[in-house]
């Protein structure tokens, strides 16, 4: 009698539970290893897709600043310096320090300075603010700077996009 009390509790206990059975855990988790295989490549593609869009607007606001530093120094707003810089400025910090202007309209006598860049910005690919650069003078696909000015920059980093073209050619 006292056996039997306790088979009928067991059982009651056995129905009215809920859980998973060891096969439904590993049905479960096949499918959640599957899942995150798939997730994983693409996520890896989202962050180099981002840094890709990240550097194109890098390159581009920087050489948009050399380009507006070498208008400046053809119009004869800002004092050309050396002359085998042919207008361009002979170091990248040169556009976050700042160039004189020749004339101010202020009047007030104030050296007025324009700063072409706020920051010199970090490399997405490489972490670093230290960007290939390359002067007038120098081969249009040369690895290293003359150092006469700052014609063109571009990343150090070796990688190569998804096309097989080298980030350091873009």
């Amino acid at each position: 009698m006292f056996r039997s009390k306790a088979d009928s509790a067991l059982r009651r206990r056995r129905r009215t539970q809920s859980g998973l059975t060891l096969v439904e855990l590993i049905v479960a988790f096949s499918i959640l290893l599957v899942l995150t295989t798939m997730a994983v490549p693409l996520a890896r593609y989202q962050v180099r897709r981002q840094r890709e869009k990240d550097l194109l607007v890098d390159l581009r606001e920087m050489r948009h600043a050399i380009d507006k530093y070498k208008d400046l120094c053809d119009q004869g707003k800002i004092p050309a310096g050396d002359p085998d810089a042919f207008c361009y400025p002979t170091k990248l910090e040169t556009l976050v320090e700042g160039v004189k202007m020749t004339s101010t309209l202020s009047g007030n006598g104030q050296s007025n300075k324009m700063k072409l860049l706020r920051s010199i910005p970090k490399d997405p690919f490489t972490g670093e603010t230290d960007w290939g650069k390359r002067s007038m003078q120098d081969d249009p696909t040369s690895n290293s700077w003359g150092g006469q000015n700052v014609f063109n920059v571009y990343t150090k980093s070796m990688d190569k996009a998804s096309d097989g073209t080298p980030y350091s050619e873009w």
